[in-house]
């Protein structure tokens, strides 16, 4: 059996990271950064619930670690004891990487939320940056990932893409959901294609039980995994 096949099944069995030392042969299999979005100290968004945006974030981070190992991916899991990372040092592990990803969940503006409209979004958004060399990866890769999250019923918020100060993204695929953000740190940062994922609208109090749910996030995570290992090119 080959060392390629012995990293897989080791990956898919027992949930390990391939670490080799220097006189064996590296692991061929592609290394995949995920990103949890923000920290303990800093948690982000809090829903109407309670839940905070970086318990929700680790959550899918993990369940989406676990669905890339399935693929035979290498996962380098960044910023997973949710401790105070920069974001310029969250992308120090992608140089190597075939992706970089970041998992967020979405809030509104206060405003928003004070004349009611916090059930105007539901759904995902994808955000990629057109400033960097590896641009038409990652827009391939954000193109895949959304197609398998729409097989599995879920659908873009385009809250983004609203005409208002802060947001007004533009939008590079609107039935896709797909942003561009050119200022985005951690996309600007990354040495390798890169995108963001926004999995859902935290603030909407309809949609805040089902994105806490460790059912949905092994779900939708098993779909980005999916659209990952798909967008990626083929190893020998």
């Amino acid at each position: 059996m080959s060392k390629t096949a012995i990293c897989r099944q080791l990956l898919a069995v027992a949930g390990l990271i391939c670490w080799y030392s220097l006189p064996l042969a590296p692991c061929s299999a592609q290394q995949v950064v995920v990103d949890t979005g923000h920290t303990t100290e800093n948690p982000g968004a809090t829903a109407p619930g309670g839940n905070r945006e970086f318990d929700l974030n680790r959550q899918f981070t993990i369940a989406l670690g676990k669905a890339l190992q399935a693929e035979g991916l290498e996962v380098v899991d960044v910023a997973a004891q949710g401790s105070p990372v920069s974001l310029q040092a969250r992308t120090k592990a992608s140089a190597k990487a075939a992706l970089f990803v970041s998992i967020h969940h979405d809030s509104m503006p206060q405003a928003w939320l004070d004349a009611g409209r916090s059930r105007e979004f539901s759904g995902y958004a994808l955000f990629v940056s057109a400033s960097k060399p590896h641009y038409a990866r990652s827009l391939d890769c954000a193109r895949s990932i959304s197609l398998r999250l729409q097989d599995i019923g879920e659908h873009p918020s385009l809250y983004h893409a609203t005409p208002v100060p802060g947001e007004n993204r533009p939008l590079l695929d609107r039935q896709l959901g797909i942003h561009r953000f050119d200022d985005l740190v951690v996309l600007k940062a990354a040495e390798s294609p890169a995108l963001l994922i926004e999995v859902g609208v935290l603030a909407n109090p309809d949609q805040e039980p089902r994105l806490a749910s460790p059912r949905f996030a092994g779900k939708a995570a098993r779909a980005v995994a999916t659209g990952i290992r798909q967008c990626l090119p083929a190893t020998p």
